[in-house]
């Protein structure tokens, strides 16, 4: 039988090869592998694609194709010449236009780190981690034009999200669900429909979320901390603690070591800060 074709996409290495791992395991040729450099189409190329390309390239099977496009219209132009049967899509930040999903004969599988339709949207870890909830979804789901609507053809809801849990450590643990979310779905047919009654979106943290409002409740504050700590080492919202501004880097709920802080509803103890140095 004659091998499929499928072009991957992802924003890391580490998802690079559970897809293409996965693929070639059902029967399908990866013949290009799309990097994302940048959060959007004809923006700056972020600090750490230089550091991740060369893992890719350590990586990438001799004979396929590595793409690191700058714009929509060089990503369709790119891709116009495979034929491709599949796209996959793991954490991909641009946004397809309609002409790149219409290329594959079978469609675009999307992989979303939410239980959809819980968190459309281009930021579902940071929406959990700020809501506080203790575990977290994968979905695999058909692409459609509408972000992260497409019917869904494989999920879980089960995934632990540890109280200091960071992004390198996400990332690794969830590629063996992604793997085998993956596997299934690619044995499946046109998914499920979502229940948009059920919809949230999970956008970019807004502005006013990097400053500590002490009148909110002890445990809204402690997830913001363990929010920007997930998102970078010495990130942490600004905040007033005895006359002074700081970054508050790490907290806990129960009595202990730190500096005790009154919230809306009782004590917070802030256990790690550092001084707000002005931008």
């Amino acid at each position: 039988m004659t091998s499929r074709t499928v072009v991957l996409f992802s924003f890391g290495p580490g998802q690079f090869s559970v897809l293409r791992n996965t693929c070639e395991a059902a029967g399908y040729t990866p013949v290009a592998y799309v990097y994302c450099r940048s959060k959007k189409p004809h923006s700056p190329t972020s600090a750490e694609v230089g550091e991740g390309l060369g893992q890719v390239l350590g990586d990438i099977p001799p004979g396929m194709d590595l793409l690191v496009p700058g714009s929509s219209e060089g990503l369709l132009a790119g891709l116009s010449g495979y034929r491709p049967d599949l796209f996959v899509v793991y954490g991909f930040s641009w946004r397809l236009p309609p002409e790149v999903l219409r290329l594959p004969r079978l469609g675009v599988l999307n992989i979303h780190a939410s239980a959809l339709p819980r968190y459309r949207g281009p930021a579902p870890v940071l929406a959990a981690l700020r809501n506080g909830d203790r575990t977290i979804g994968v979905t695999v789901h058909r692409m459609t034009e509408r972000f992260d609507a497409g019917p869904v053809l494989a999920q879980r809801d089960d995934i632990s999200l540890g109280e200091d849990v960071s992004a390198a450590q996400l990332w690794k643990s969830l590629n063996p669900v992604v793997g085998e979310l993956l596997a299934t779905a690619l044995e499946l047919g046109d998914g499920e429909p979502q229940d948009e009654s059920k919809a949230s979106y999970a956008g970019y943290l807004e502005p006013e979320f990097s400053v500590v409002d002490w009148s909110q409740p002890a445990r809204v504050i402690h997830d913001q901390v363990r929010t920007w700590r997930f998102i970078g080492a010495g990130l942490g919202p600004v905040a007033t603690v005895g006359g002074r501004r700081v970054k508050v880097l790490r907290t806990r709920l129960e009595p202990g070591e730190g500096i005790e802080v009154n919230c809306g509803d009782g004590p917070l103890w802030i256990v790690e800060s550092a001084p707000d140095s002005p931008s």
